[in-house]
């Protein structure tokens, strides 16, 4: 989750709040939070942070 957060400059509550309510693309295994850069990257290109 650090990685991604740093890689958009967002905190670790933005992002929780953009994966469960703009549907930012992410995996869950376990307890941890996996995400693919370019998956993220194209969802935010596409205007998936904007507020909704």
């Amino acid at each position: 989750m650090t990685e991604i957060c740093q890689h958009l400059g967002i905190s670790r509550d933005t992002a929780i709040k953009w994966i469960n309510k703009n549907n930012m693309p992410a995996h869950k295994i376990g307890r941890l939070w996996k995400f693919k850069i370019s998956e993220v990257d194209e969802w935010v290109k596409s205007g998936g942070a904007t507020e909704k």
